[in-house]
């Protein structure tokens, strides 16, 4: 249950429009549902403020079905990550009003009670080396963007051509994270870090030839960068660079 949907509820008991014992049934199932091949969180975000992600790889498409169902009937945002056609296509076969970024093999749906947020620092801006890498920095877009924070996307600005990322040095300075998404030799983070005073996610990926041992090389390029202010998040995590970009540019009161 979401902290809007819980504080909805506790008014409506207080003015008196709805029963205790329909209150005590709509928290039955706090804090968590057991459904056999599941237990999903429904105090996750009472503590976090984000709902429980679905995490769809390895999953049936019924599996992801009955867990965003059981979502959606406790008035929470649903979101799923790493879900693949069959998986989407069961959702929207499912639940109508699902939202799909195929790009990114995400999708979602967002409870009664969520709000974009108007207390961050800035914009989180989402830089790729390549357009290959794009699926990755869909990824934290989609997580960006569902976690209500302003986003703003700029794809194929790698050093390759590093005359591209200077023509956007303006979004760049102006943002409240940046997230640099490389593939390759991973050097765009190291090189946007040392612009930029704001933090610095790197997200390695797994986009490159042979001697790119499948993400490695970035991801050991970008945890050994001598630029201040870098972070680093695992290969090809999109989402884990969304939601740690969200955590970094809210309040610390939030």
């Amino acid at each position: 249950m979401e902290k809007n949907a819980l504080r909805s509820l506790l008014n409506s008991f207080q003015k008196g429009n709805i029963s205790l014992d329909d209150a005590l049934a709509r928290l039955r199932d706090l804090p968590f549902s057991d459904i056999g091949f599941a237990r999903i969180d429904h105090h996750r975000s009472l503590r976090k403020g984000v709902p429980e992600v679905i995490f769809c790889q390895g999953k049936t498409p019924a599996q992801v079905v009955t867990i965003a169902r059981a979502q959606v009937e406790r008035d929470e945002t649903v979101f799923g990550t790493r879900a693949e056609i069959a998986v989407i296509d069961a959702v929207r076969a499912a639940l109508p009003a699902a939202e799909v970024n195929e790009i990114a093999r995400c999708f979602w749906i967002k409870s009664a009670h969520w709000k974009s947020r108007a207390d961050v620092k800035g914009t989180i801006v989402i830089a790729t080396a390549g357009t290959a890498d794009m699926p990755v920095a869909e990824e934290a877009r989609c997580t960006v963007e569902l976690l209500g924070h302003p986003c703003k996307a700029l794809y194929d600005v790698g050093v390759a051509g590093i005359h591209r990322l200077f023509a956007c040095k303006e979004d760049l300075e102006k943002a409240g994270v940046v997230i640099a998404v490389a593939g390759m030799e991973g050097a765009l983070p190291s090189v946007i870090a040392g612009l930029v005073r704001c933090p610095v996610i790197g997200v390695p990926t797994s986009v490159g030839y042979g001697s790119h041992l499948g993400g490695m090389v970035p991801l050991f390029a970008m945890l050994n960068s001598c630029a201040s202010g870098l972070t680093v998040v695992n290969i090809d995590n999109g989402f884990g660079a969304g939601y740690a970009a969200a955590a970094m540019n809210a309040p610390a009161s939030a």
